[in-house]
Formats: structure tokens, sequence, C-alpha cells
């Protein structure tokens, strides 16, 4: 059987009144308009999969802004706030973690919040996506005092509710091979990273409640990459037990909160 196959029987098992294959769509580090968001926006509109695109506050160019104006399906997180790497050399790359005060990541957290306000209003919505999908678990418990509601990391999550009144929403399909040389992963362990998860959702060894999260980055992608997000997209858009989410109806945001963006499926 191919990875293609045993992806469409997966989806087989979830024609049930009961329940949903829900998805949703993120794309990281993205901070100005280009040929290759043009790309992804374009596969969006295509497949009907709307987006959220996580963007780096600090980066951020007025442009994005203007571009994505044209984008009403797409909805912008907050991708940290610079990007920046602040751990020594001997740990793993994060921006949000222990090498810094608590006070100065909060006040960070805070501008670059405000910043994304200022340049895509109510297409921002108060939800953060930590770099390198790694932060601090005492940072977790501030987040909601600076407006922040939602997060998103990577991998199954432990609780929907790392914190008091933030969700956590995380992705589980990145199909990027980064180390030792970045490329496509592949189809058949990307398909099966996908898969995998939505097996675990529905016989109860993952959160049932957790929709499955393709995370993507379109600055960097090659071609065949490029190529088995397309066949993805159509593949799940066209079936009918998958719903592709909006990121307002996975982090629960109701439509007309001062953050929040109307948006189609």
């Amino acid at each position: 059987m191919s990875a293609w196959e045993a992806l469409q029987r997966e989806l087989e098992l979830w024609r049930d009144p009961e329940r949903r294959a829900t998805v949703w769509w993120r794309d990281d580090d993205a901070v100005r308009p280009g040929p290759a968001l043009d790309r992804l926006l374009e596969l969006s509109r295509r497949h009907r999969a709307p987006l959220a695109l996580a963007v780096i506050p600090a980066a951020a160019e007025a442009a994005l802004a203007r571009r994505l104006d044209e984008e009403p399906s797409t909805a912008v997180l907050q991708h940290g706030y610079a990007h920046r790497n602040h751990e020594p050399a001997d740990r793993k790359k994060c921006e949000l973690g222990a090498a810094r005060p608590q006070a100065a990541l909060l006040a960070e957290l805070a501008s670059g919040r405000e910043r994304l306000g200022s340049l895509f209003g109510a297409r921002a919505l108060p939800v953060l996506v930590p770099p390198w999908n790694r932060i601090a678990a005492g940072l977790l418990p501030a987040l909601p005092g600076l407006g922040l509601r939602g997060l998103s990391t990577y991998s199954p999550r432990g609780a929907a509710y790392p914190a008091p009144g933030l969700l956590q929403v995380n992705c589980h399909l990145d199909p990027i091979r980064w180390k030792p040389a970045r490329g496509f992963l592949g189809e058949a362990a990307a398909l099966e990273l996908l898969r995998g998860h939505l097996a675990a959702r529905r016989d109860g060894r993952a959160d049932p409640e957790e929709p499955s999260g393709i995370l993507t980055h379109h600055a960097v992608q090659d071609e065949p990459l490029w190529g088995f997000l397309d066949r993805l997209l159509a593949t799940l858009s066209a079936h009918p037990a998958v719903d592709l989410l909006t990121a307002t109806a996975v982090f629960d945001i109701e439509q007309g909160h001062e953050h929040d963006v109307p948006l189609s499926a």
C-alpha cells in the first residue's frame, strides 16, 4: 500500500457523523511579500484551505499587510518577537527560553503584539507561535495577561490548556528535513506524520479534540515539497470526512473579537 493510499484509508475511518477529521494549516517566518508567499496564497485559495501565517513582528514589513489585504481567508499569528536565539551554543535554539529575564521576554512579546495589531488590524489573532517551537514553561501563565489566548508549537499537545486562559493547538506534520541538509522529508515519511496523528486521535492515543496541524515554511521550500503540498491540500479538501479549519475556529476566537478577522473555510 502506498503512503497516499494509507492516508486515504485512514480518512475513510473518519466517515462518522459523531466525529470529523479536523485539520489546520500554519506557515512560519513570514515578514514580507514575494513569489514564494504568492505561491502559498494561491494554494490556499485554490484548495479553499484557510491559512494561518505566523509573522515575525520585529521584521514584518508594511508591504506584507498590504498584500494580505487581498486575502480574506488568511489570519496572522505572532511568531515570537524577532526570531532571535538567546540560548548558549550548547543548548537548542530558543528565543523565549531561560537565558533572559522573564520581564524582558514579556516586554518584547507585548511590543510585538502591539506592532502586529498596528500593521494587520483585526487580522492579527491573539495567538503565539514561539520560534523554533520552544518556550519556557514559566512564561505560559503570563501570556494571557498580554492578551494572548492561544499557543501553537509542534507535536501532540500534553494539555489543551497549559495555563489558565491559554489554549494550545499544535502542528504535527512538518514536511521539511532540517538536518543534515534542508530539503523535502519525502512523501512516505511526511504522510505518515499526518496519518499517524489522525490514527492516534481516533483510537485515543492522542487528544481527539486537537486538530491535526500542517506546518510549512514558504520561504525555504523546494520544488518536491511544493508539489507534495499541492497534492496533500487537494486530497484533504476533496474528502467528505475532512474539515479544513480557520484559525479562529481552531483557537475558539469569537467573530467580532477585537483581534479577529472573518475567514471563509
